[in-house]
């Protein structure tokens, strides 16, 4: 890592992405704090969530628009307009202004997507193939790592001083971001221009055909998708292995999130050599068995004693291995994307992977009601298992590392 920390235009545009994801992590979860103090209602808060997701559905536009213009510009912009919304907060005074934080959580969202594929884009400019991995194994650690410690510091602004002193923070945080990304000099390749011949539709979806058309890049995307159908069940499955599993208070969950944060920053600072020594593929496969292996851990019919030390370890195994699968599956895609479409790449590849995790977040809910939570459990890691097998045994063209996007664009 230390040759990517090397580069200057890329350390400071992790100092500037690092304040923003504070600001971002300090918010998701207290909104939805925030919805159910002045409602009193659970479906309100969990309402909180499906707007911050929602906008994956205008990922194909959002890739066009980071394939059409300068990056660095772009993030600017988006954190400044996030702080601006972000504002808005400060007129919520009751349940009549509860829409507000709806929108302010849709739109947050939405810029959340921008900065994603901008950000995406502006790393494959500054960076030659060779330090991608470990690029994106850093931002990955610190992403991970902020999500244990960032909620904590949202939900105590909000308890002690309220939504304002938490709206005014994050505001402060993401004008700070912007401040810092203006101090950051990359020779961005240039936007690519409207071509008349192609139907706006062509154009949009033009990240799809592009994934479509290399075998690796299709499969682990499809792969992926499949397995993510059935990741959201873990939502859900995990209350009720604390409540009827562990018998434990519902704070306990809190914990097992502590646990996964801690094995996720170790898989982060890991990505790189896993990445290096299996391929992406083989990654990609590794990391979706561990996730199925510790799913069928924790559905193990056996006394709270043992269960508990095999849910700890299940849950670090688990953390530990999404890394993995987020380093391998945005490093290979950024090498193998040309750079005027690599927002739109991003889009399609966030849309397979999204869409099929809402709905499953939406079925093992559903399903909870009905079935015991150990049998979600169970199917959620032999869907994994299988995405696993199924990867590791289909032959495909795999990257080396020191190789990549270079053999179809020059590094710049």
């Amino acid at each position: 890592m230390k040759g990517v920390l090397a580069v200057r235009a890329f350390r400071r545009l992790l100092s500037g992405w690092t304040i923003g994801n504070l600001a971002d992590s300090a918010l998701f979860l207290t909104l939805a704090v925030w919805a159910k103090d002045l409602s009193g209602s659970s479906s309100a808060a969990g309402l909180i969530f499906l707007a911050l997701a929602a906008p994956v559905v205008l990922s194909p536009l959002i890739g066009l628009l980071t394939d059409r213009v300068k990056r660095r510009p772009l993030l600017i912009g988006a954190n400044l307009t996030g702080a601006l919304v972000t504002l808005c907060l400060l007129a919520v005074e009751g349940v009549g202004q509860l829409w507000l934080l709806y929108g302010v959580a849709f739109a947050y969202g939405t810029l959340g997507l921008v900065n994603s594929a901008a950000q995406n884009g502006l790393v494959r400019d500054m960076l030659p193939d060779e330090h991608l991995d470990s690029a994106n194994a850093i931002l990955t650690t610190v992403d991970q790592g902020l999500r244990v410690i960032s909620p904590v510091v949202g939900a105590a602004l909000y308890s002690l001083w309220g939504g304002a002193a938490l709206a005014t923070s994050v505001a402060a945080c993401l004008v700070l971001t912007c401040l810092v990304l203006l101090t950051v000099h990359v020779r961005e390749s240039a936007p690519e221009p409207r071509d008349p011949s192609q139907s706006t539709w062509r154009e949009t979806t033009a990240g799809l055909t592009h994934l479509r058309s290399l075998p690796l890049l299709w499969r682990i995307t499809m792969v992926s998708a499949a397995a993510f159908g059935v990741v959201g069940f873990f939502d859900s499955a995990l209350f009720d292995l604390v409540d009827k599993g562990l018998k434990m208070d519902p704070t306990f969950f809190g914990v097992l999130v502590g646990i996964q944060g801690g094995g996720s920053v170790l898989g982060g600072l890991t990505a790189t050599l896993v990445l290096r020594r299996l391929r992406p593929a083989s990654t990609v496969a590794t990391s979706l068995a561990a996730i199925g292996l510790a799913a069928m851990a924790m559905a193990a019919d056996v006394g709270t004693t043992i269960l508990l030390p095999i849910s700890i370890a299940a849950v670090f195994m688990a953390g530990m291995a999404i890394p993995w699968l987020v380093v391998a599956m945005v490093t290979t895609r950024q090498r193998l994307t040309p750079p005027g479409l690599q927002g739109r790449a991003a889009a399609a590849a966030n849309v397979a992977i999204t869409i099929p995790q809402m709905a499953s977040i939406a079925t093992g809910a559903a399903l909870l009601t009905v079935v015991d939570y150990r049998w979600l459990l169970i199917a959620a890691g032999t869907v994994l298992i299988a995405c696993a097998l199924t990867l590791a045994h289909t032959p495909a063209p795999e990257v080396n590392p020191a190789e990549g996007a270079s053999r179809l664009h020059p590094t710049t």
